[in-house]
């Protein structure tokens, strides 16, 4: 159990707010130590590790390209083009962009994510349908930028598992397997289908009535301003 102090300094240093990163180095160092390890193993442990998954860290690459497009007028264009659109709702577009992210997560592409979609495209798109031109109120914009953070959220978390190659079945069945049960990938894809099938429904009912609440909210707008 002596090898687990590292959790406990996680949980102690991250509720102190502490840097993150320092926390999980020595909370590292310290199950290491706890474990046996010299300090050149540990080291090497966590060097492997920064290595095998460095594939993580590349989408830092995308956030100086997302911020040159947004002081250029990405955000304000993506305003502008869906308050040319008739039809257009906040929460059809939400909703348009769950569907598009649990459909590419579902095949294994990575194409969505707050930084590259959510930020600068689909927020301001959000806002700029419900806003018609009107300045909304910061609470309304929070709001509709945490709805249009949820559309992602939605789409990955509930689609991500029904690819087969997905890291979380992978570690599902290797655990499983050390346990002594045989799983199958397909089969385990197949059960997250009615997972996201749910949360599909769910936030097609959570998204309309979003609608139908920013509806009246700009009904109340309109008959303040006579």
């Amino acid at each position: 159990m002596i090898r687990l102090v590292g959790v406990l300094v996680v949980i102690v240093g991250l509720g102190l707010r502490l840097n993150p990163l320092l926390v999980v180095i020595v909370a590292g160092f310290s199950s290491g130590l706890a474990g046996g390890m010299g300090p050149y193993e540990i080291l090497e442990a966590i060097g492997t590790a920064f290595v095998t998954n460095r594939y993580m860290s590349l989408f830092i690459l995308t956030l100086p390209v997302i911020g040159l497009l947004e002081r250029h007028g990405l955000r304000e264009q993506a305003e502008l083009f869906i308050m040319k659109l008739k039809g257009a709702t906040a929460g059809r577009i939400m909703l348009l962009y769950m569907v598009f992210r649990q459909a590419t997560s579902a095949v294994g592409l990575q194409l969505g994510g707050h930084p590259t979609f959510i930020r600068p495209i689909i927020s301001p798109m959000a806002e700029g349908a419900v806003a018609k031109g009107r300045t909304l109120p910061q609470s309304v914009l929070d709001e509709i930028r945490g709805m249009a953070a949820a559309a992602e959220n939605y789409g990955n978390f509930f689609g991500q598992l029904i690819f087969i190659a997905a890291g979380g079945l992978l570690l599902i069945k290797g655990v499983m397997e050390q346990a002594g049960y045989s799983v199958d990938l397909l089969s385990m894809a197949l059960y997250a289908v009615p997972t996201a099938l749910a949360a599909l429904a769910l936030a097609t009912v959570r998204y309309t009535m979003f609608d139908r609440r920013m509806k009246n909210l700009s009904l109340e707008s309109e008959e303040e301003s006579r």
